[in-house]
């Protein structure tokens, strides 16, 4: 069975769906080689309008594989960093994707599992969902940039309540915290996220992609930043044939066809 499901739409959504349902998709070294493959080669690929992150069964990612943390002992501090950076730099290369990313929370999102659905752009779960960041429960400091995806997502209170007390949220819950950006039914959660991913995908590329690099990090550091942006990629897209193609629809009332030049 392959570790990672990798899905392929029409519409230029593609689908990657963690498929170790029995270790509830815990990053083990298989799962983790497979991601080092697919979201690199999705960067490559310019037919690619927006990616889903899902888990198989009833788990979303239980985070890091134990086991392999457990089989540490031993290993100098350097050994050790030498170790966990580039997991952590392969697991969250899908921020670096240019295409707007979606996270389907359909079971437990735990720590770095967690880390792994905010970063991406927009996360939706189950009520029943469970989100938390266990770290210093299991005696070890957070890992996955959760110290800064946390406080991005959902601002340093959120993230001191998670990060410190280990507190679960359920995705319900969740949404008030500003972690999820709303919740939909277990069985029609797959559903209404691949609706929202078509409709992103729908969307002019090239607007679209530069309105993900705008908002990336949090958004531009000052107002006159976003002005310097805005002041160029808008002409950008008021130069491009995407344009033209959707002041056409407007005007035909149909939904327009975006190629992204």
């Amino acid at each position: 069975m392959e570790p990672l499901l990798i899905d392929r739409h029409d519409d230029g959504v593609v689908v990657l769906t963690l498929n170790l349902p029995e270790r509830r998709n815990a990053m083990t070294e298989e799962l983790t080689a497979a991601w080092a493959q697919a979201v690199p080669a999705l960067a490559g690929d310019d037919t690619v309008r927006c990616v889903v992150v899902t888990g198989a069964g009833t788990a979303f990612c239980a985070g890091g594989d134990l086991s392999w943390i457990e089989g540490s002992g031993g290993l100098t501090v350097d050994d050790l960093r030498t170790r966990m950076l580039p997991f952590y730099r392969t697991w969250l290369a899908i921020r670096g994707l240019e295409v707007p990313t979606i996270a389907a929370v359909n079971g437990p999102a735990v720590g770095a599992g967690l880390a792994v659905a905010l970063a991406c752009d927009l996360r939706y779960a189950t009520p029943q969902a469970k989100l938390s960041a266990p770290f210093t429960a299991l005696g070890m400091h957070p890992g996955m940039a959760s110290t800064w995806l946390l406080p991005e997502v959902a601002g340093l209170p959120v993230a001191r309540e998670l990060l410190l007390t280990g507190r679960v949220l359920t995705g319900a819950e969740a949404v008030g915290a500003g972690l999820v950006n709303r919740t939909f039914p277990a069985e029609s959660l797959r559903a209404e996220v691949l609706s929202i991913a078509a409709q992103v995908a729908s969307r002019a590329p090239v607007a679209t992609r530069l309105t993900k690099v705008a908002l990336a990090g949090g958004g531009h550091a000052s107002f006159e930043a976003a002005l310097a942006w805005e002041s160029v990629a808008q002409p950008v897209t008021l130069a491009s044939e995407d344009l033209l193609e959707g002041l056409r629809a407007v005007r035909e009332g149909r939904q327009p066809r975006f190629t992204g030049r």
